[in-house]
């Protein structure tokens, strides 16, 4: 679970409101999900323009991985939707 503290550690490093973000794994069907949840005004943060910072932090996540792949969800605690 290696990558489940370095996502919340790379993740409360850019928002607001670090005290609220939280990462929750869930095995699916389709592999391993890593959902990052944030504070509503740090969504934007998180994202990025473009979605440069989200990429960003899933390829780091990504190259810490041992499994093949791990999704990584960013969800908006107001709207509970997970952003991709």
């Amino acid at each position: 679970m290696m990558e489940t503290e370095a996502l919340e550690h790379l993740v409360r490093g850019i928002v607001d409101n670090p005290d609220e973000v939280s990462v929750r794994s869930r095995n699916l069907r389709r592999g391993r999900t890593l959902e990052v949840h944030v504070h509503p005004d740090d969504i934007g943060k998180v994202i990025g323009r473009n979605g440069r910072t989200a990429t960003a932090i899933r390829t780091v996540v990504g190259a810490l991985s041992s499994e093949q792949s791990v999704r990584i969800d960013f969800v908006d605690e107001f709207n509970r939707r997970p952003r991709r």
